[in-house]
């Protein structure tokens, strides 16, 4: 991931390295005029399983607005076109915070008509730059969930959402399950194509993230480093480190979520916790249990 991967000379020689391991690659390379079909033919040929690219919206406008770059919708959107032209599966990342809340409806139309076999949805985390941003209301996650619920019952394509655990509550809630783990149509293209993991996968619980420097954190979201890679493996670093231990220990969650039915199913953001109260285990902000609570 990145910044840009595209900056890499190397890529192509980490992904074959990786495919070499058994693994399966993916990378999210960013709308810069790096993004050129030669080089997204070259990590085709490299053996990349997948890539992303980020739309935010519908159109140039409010696409670019929030990007900061003037031409990076166009530019993603002439990647896309050339990804599909080099046969590799395509996924798009999308944010959704209160400045494109109304972009929803025709996000999930234009998804429809991208060809994807993976679309990831992210709700913003307020870290980083994301600080200057708003996040969705708690009413406004609710009707999300309800689109993406609606979408994802006829979709052709792997819907993911990221840092809104509370997704999986609204769907066990209205029934649903299976189907939000399995991979569909990037399954039937063979081995290409990413899959996703089904349970309640959380901060640094069935996921860890490493920096390009080697630090490991919980999460890209969750600013607490835990090690690096130089000093002792991922693997040790996930298992035994206080903080990673303690994201798993569902009794730590506090308020509204250590109460919760659905806790282990979905346990709320524990970045977003982190990023709004800097307790690790406060209860997740934008859950409609959490308003409802006496």
């Amino acid at each position: 991931t990145g910044g840009d991967p595209f900056q890499r000379p190397d890529l192509e020689e980490l992904i074959r390295h990786a495919k070499s391991l058994g693994l399966r690659a993916g990378t999210i390379p960013a709308a810069t005029p790096r993004l050129s079909l030669d080089r997204i033919r070259s990590i085709g040929d490299a053996g990349i399983d997948q890539i992303a690219v980020s739309l935010d919206a519908t159109t140039a406008e409010v696409h670019d607005e929030l990007r900061g770059v003037p031409g990076a919708f166009d530019i993603a959107m002439q990647g896309i076109k050339w990804i599909h032209e080099c046969d590799i599966p395509l996924q798009i990342n999308t944010v959704f915070g209160a400045w494109n809340v109304h972009e929803v409806d025709a996000m999930i139309e234009l998804i429809q008509k991208l060809n994807v076999v993976f679309w990831e949805v992210f709700f913003l985390v307020p870290t980083g730059r994301g600080e200057a941003l708003k996040c969705c209301t708690v009413e406004q996650f609710e009707e999300i969930f309800a689109k993406l619920y609606a979408a994802s019952q006829d979709a052709d394509y792997v819907l993911k959402v990221t840092e809104a655990p509370h997704y999986r509550r609204y769907v066990a809630q209205h029934g649903g399950g299976a189907r939000h783990g399995a991979s569909t149509k990037g399954h039937q293209r063979g081995h290409r194509g990413l899959t996703v993991t089904r349970g309640g996968i959380n901060s640094g619980k069935g996921f860890a993230f490493v920096d390009h420097i080697g630090e490991v954190y919980p999460s890209g979201f969750l600013p607490l480093a835990c090690g690096n890679v130089r000093d002792q493996s991922v693997t040790t670093t996930y298992r035994e480190h206080p903080t990673f231990l303690a994201l798993r220990d569902l009794s730590l969650l506090k308020g509204t979520c250590g109460r919760c039915k659905y806790k282990d199913l979905c346990g709320g953001s524990r970045a977003r916790a982190y990023a709004m109260t800097g307790d690790l285990h406060a209860e997740e902000p934008f859950c409609i249990l959490t308003q409802k609570k006496s």
